[in-house]
């Protein structure tokens, strides 16, 4: 018990020490309410290449993901990795010049202005918040505080530890805004790159960087129609899952907008993409294949297993560190989003077009976090909860990056048939993801997505008489 209060303290002294760092370096910097939400959530646009990268990076990697994805103890997964390469090269290249083009500080914004109409803006907003809020942020304290728990043994009430999450995350959205959260992010990125990879090392090591024993279908690259991810879903749902992610997520584009420039913004994010390309992959999967020779089939302990095998005593409370910082960066970045999108998305549309936005953005994650507080019981080993919810997630994602695509690609198309077909979309996944489904999940979500914008623009046509006018075949305006 002395060893584990030793690194408990440890663990707690580098994430204060973290904090520390992200204090000096944002202190005195976005104060007050004169900058607006631009300041506040944007960080005044004074977010270098560096902080633009870790900040996507760390946003994007959480406990659920390290313990996941290291669980299903095959190579394959690394496929949702390394596609997001491709979602990432897709907001470089696609997304931020338009969103940069339209001074959008949120992603729903861009929708505002392409059809015209504030009603698709705040639908879309409400949904991305709801997901935050009732998803992602109760199961980030959750996991969190249930790894810390046990990597301790500690006598403590998960809703306890994870009141501690809370609180300290929310210091860093409530009083440094995007600045300290992407700080903190970059950071406490480091950090846990550093000890993943040398968790990967070690677990290479113990084996003596010999795969032989291992079973060729936790090995291969290439998934059969009976594998959780067939080869050819590469080919058709995985890269609209990857564009919805990476272009479409608030959380994540709201960091790439917070930059000078688009060309420091696109330098931010391709060196997110080679941290993706080259360091994400082996951390999701190796340990997890490695914990499969040595211990068997272990299923959600395999990474806990093989990091507490492999690892040194005396780093167990820096490994810990780790994870508890990138627990509290991730919950600061989702919360900090999620006031983004009530602030600029509701409250200055309906409400007040000119609030005091620390304030107002202070009050309103107050309320958030109490609201996933309340929320943790419902997470608190329920296995197969957390899996309905996930499903009724993807329920969503589809319908709504067919809004963004069709107010991307097409003109003179009514905001009423985007949301009409989002509805549709929504219950036509519903289908598929609850009854009847003659393909795999993500063929059904591509399938989705292109019945949805078909929905769309024939509503357009029939219903409110307009003729949708694809973009890229508009003729040049006479000289």
């Amino acid at each position: 018990m002395h060893l584990q209060e030793t690194q408990a303290w440890i663990a707690a002294g580098l994430t204060a020490l973290i904090g520390l760092i992200t204090y000096l370096k944002c202190r005195g910097q976005g104060r007050g309410a004169e900058g607006g939400n631009k300041e506040f959530f944007l960080a005044g646009g004074g977010l270098s290449w560096l902080f633009v990268a870790g900040s996507i990076t760390i946003t994007n990697l959480s406990t659920d993901q390290l313990v996941g994805m290291n669980g299903n103890q095959m190579a394959l997964l690394a496929w949702w990795e390394l596609s997001g390469v491709v979602g990432l090269s897709i907001l470089a290249w696609v997304f931020l010049p338009i969103y940069y083009k339209h001074n959008c500080t949120t992603v729903t914004e861009l929708l505002e202005k392409k059809y015209g109409n504030v009603g698709v803006r705040s639908t879309i907003g409400t949904i991305f918040l709801i997901g935050n809020v009732v998803i992602y942020q109760p199961i980030m304290l959750y996991t969190g505080a249930l790894m810390m728990k046990s990597m301790f043994g500690l006598e403590i009430p998960i809703m306890v530890l994870a009141l501690a999450f809370a609180v300290a995350g929310s210091l860093y959205a409530i009083f440094g805004g995007l600045r300290a959260v992407a700080v903190t992010d970059t950071y406490s990125g480091i950090l846990l790159l550093a000890m993943c990879m040398l968790v990967v090392f070690l677990s290479l090591k113990a084996i003596g960087f010999d795969f032989s024993g291992i079973p060729a279908e936790r090995l291969t690259m290439i998934g059969g129609n009976d594998s959780p991810l067939p080869w050819h879903v590469l080919l058709t749902g995985m890269i609209f899952i990857q564009m919805f992610y990476w272009s479409t997520n608030q959380t994540i584009t709201q960091r790439a907008m917070a930059a000078p420039n688009l060309k420091e913004a696109q330098k931010g994010v391709f060196a997110a993409t080679v941290v993706r390309l080259l360091i994400v992959p082996p951390m999701v999967v190796i340990p997890g294949i490695v914990s499969y020779k040595l211990f068997g089939h272990l299923g959600d302990a395999a990474y806990g297993k093989i990091v507490w095998h492999v690892l040194p005593n005396w780093m167990s409370g820096i490994f810990a560190a780790a994870i508890a910082s990138a627990v509290l960066a991730h919950f600061a970045s989702v919360l900090n989003s999620s006031a983004a999108l009530y602030v600029c998305d509701i409250h200055e549309k309906y409400i007040n077009p000119k609030p005091n936005v620390p304030r107002l953005s202070m009050l309103v994650s107050i309320g958030f976090v109490i609201l996933s507080l309340l929320l943790v019981p419902i997470y608190d080993g329920a296995d197969s909860i957390i899996n309905l919810v996930q499903k009724l997630n993807g329920l969503t994602s589809m319908p709504v990056l067919s809004v963004f695509i069709v107010g991307l690609l097409f003109r003179n198309v009514d905001a009423r048939a985007a949301i009409a077909g989002l509805v549709f979309g929504v219950a036509l996944y519903a289908v598929f993801s609850f009854g009847w489904a003659p393909l795999h999940y993500i063929h059904m979500m591509f399938i989705t997505l292109w019945t949805t914008v078909a929905f769309s623009l024939l509503l357009n046509r029939v219903v409110f008489g307009k003729r949708a006018e694809f973009i890229l075949t508009r003729k040049p305006a006479a000289a």
